[in-house]
């Protein structure tokens, strides 16, 4: 065989080999339904982003759905998609929208909002959740919350709040229980309005 026939023949087994590596899950429909082949969520305002979200916090929060430690608020399609993953499931979902680039909500900005909300994720959030992307952020304890929407974080800041949602540990309530109504609001408007 001559050379620009092996290198062809090298070529074509290198695509071959990066797009079976690169393929969508065969359950990616499960999540494409609600948060997009792109990880946006588009269209719907209390689907959270997951799109650059590193895997293990997709993971420990897919887990927390499927056993009761995330409830369902406003309907029950997460928690009966989480049902019936299996870890290997959850495992190959959470690499496949980790890999992507993270996406911004891009939410217009109240700037003496999102300056007040920077002051208490500095004070209460900074040390656990760091920006997406960033070199901490999959050892980091808590999921990344900027360029997340407002909508969703709204719901998530209840749930926690209500005792829907289980918080990782002690020292997240502790944080929580701090902050105020304006505060919610504050950081909300900071972590939605954050341009990646």
């Amino acid at each position: 065989m001559n050379k620009p026939g092996i290198c062809t023949l090298i070529l074509g087994s290198l695509v071959a080999v990066f797009n079976l590596a690169h393929a969508a899950p065969a359950n990616i429909g499960v999540c494409v339904a609600c948060h997009g082949a792109d990880g946006s969520g588009a269209g719907f305002d209390s689907v959270p982003i997951i799109a650059g979200t590193p895997a293990a916090h997709l993971e420990e929060a897919l887990h927390s759905y499927r056993e009761g430690a995330r409830r369902c608020i406003e309907g029950p399609i997460m928690c009966e998609t989480a049902a019936d993953l299996s870890d290997a499931d959850i495992v190959e979902l959470a690499e496949h929208y980790s890999a992507m680039t993270r996406i911004s909500a891009g939410e217009v900005r109240d700037e003496t909002l999102a300056k007040t909300g920077e002051r208490i994720h500095t004070e209460h959030c900074a040390k656990c959740h760091v920006l997406p992307g960033g070199e901490d952020a999959e050892n980091a304890l808590g999921i990344p919350l900027h360029g997340q929407r407002s909508a969703y974080l709204k719901l998530a800041f209840d749930a926690y709040l209500s005792g829907d949602r289980e918080t990782l540990v002690p020292e997240m309530a502790e944080k929580l229980a701090l902050l105020g109504a304006g505060d919610i609001d504050a950081l909300t408007s900071y972590y939605s309005s954050f341009e990646l």
